[in-house]
């Protein structure tokens, strides 16, 4: 909500003491500091009227200045916490497959989703981590789409060989996440085989992905139990507190990283704000102006 009001309204209440007192007190005493405090409270407020409107402002804007007059403006900010997600890409020579009916390679299908995938991010960093005989960094982390788009593109069958180390290039995955402030992150391994040139056993993934507090997403490329072991895909994602799917073409594909997408939802944090303008120093600027005057017109008639 945004308006102006006083913070201490109750204080106008002293006018109405200023009024009495004009009307029925007398000063008795000769005053220390305002020689002038009679004539300030006397009764006759007519015998000058430049000095009564000067005599008045001052009480009147030191009083609103007491009630400390406020503009406030109350404002919601939210902040978005995005994600750390790194993907990891089977570039195998299996890859070379056709994977629809237009009977383009499950590589290129793969590379126009993550294309795609891409696309969407707008409060996520991204990574990417190619494999076959070796596994390897392609981008690392990054806000920037475009970037990653054209790494996306670059990317070819063969250049790392023609085998699949699964479990290498999810060591590397991890890695890139090891040192990621994030609260929430993220990788995606896609393949179309069964691990046969990895370095890092079965066990000692499995062993990093349950300790570490990263979310893993396994999706297998063709047909279940021919091209790529559910199994083996299963327990990855179960290690990793996350979930394996099955996609046999473009569609089911596109369908698999919607869904993750929204399983792993952006996090929102709203907050509300209040800002408030203090303006006591205008009207107490302006009592001030008029008590001065006051004084030098009361001076300069002798009174």
């Amino acid at each position: 909500m945004n308006g102006f009001n006083f913070q201490y309204p109750y204080v106008f209440g002293i006018i109405l003491l200023f009024i009495v007192c004009a009307m029925f007190c007398k000063e008795r005493s000769r005053a220390i500091y305002f020689p002038h405090i009679k004539r300030l409270m006397a009764q006759n407020i007519t015998s000058s009227s430049l000095l009564g409107v000067l005599k008045w402002g001052t009480i009147v804007f030191s009083i609103v200045a007491l009630a400390s007059p406020v503009i406030t403006k109350s404002y919601i900010n939210s902040k978005k916490e995005g994600r750390d997600i790194v993907l990891v890409l089977d570039s195998s020579g299996s890859m070379k497959a056709p994977f629809d009916a237009s009977y383009r390679s499950r590589f290129d299908v793969l590379k126009e989703v993550i294309g795609d995938f891409i696309q969407k991010r707008e409060n996520d960093r991204l990574a990417m981590v190619t494999f076959a005989d070796v596994a390897f960094v392609a981008s690392p982390l990054t806000f920037e789409k475009e970037f990653l788009q054209k790494i996306t593109k670059m990317q070819q069958l063969g250049l790392a060989g023609q085998k699949t180390a699964i479990n290498d290039a999810i060591v590397q995955g991890y890695n890139l996440l090891s040192k990621s402030k994030s609260k929430s992150k993220i990788v995606i391994l896609l393949t179309d085989g069964v691990d046969n040139m990895s370095k890092v056993s079965f066990e000692e993934v499995k062993a990093l992905i349950e300790r570490e507090s990263i979310k893993l997403y396994a999706v297998g490329v063709g047909r279940v139990g021919v091209d790529y072991n559910g199994e083996y895909l299963q327990s990855l994602a179960k290690a990793g507190k996350g979930k394996a799917f099955g996609a046999t073409n473009a569609s089911s594909l596109t369908e698999i990283y919607e869904e993750i997408d929204k399983l792993e939802v952006t996090k929102i944090n709203s907050k509300k704000v209040v800002q408030h303008t203090y303006l006591f120093v205008y009207p107490l600027f302006l009592a001030i102006l008029f008590l001065m005057l006051f004084i030098f017109l009361r001076n300069k008639r002798g009174v």
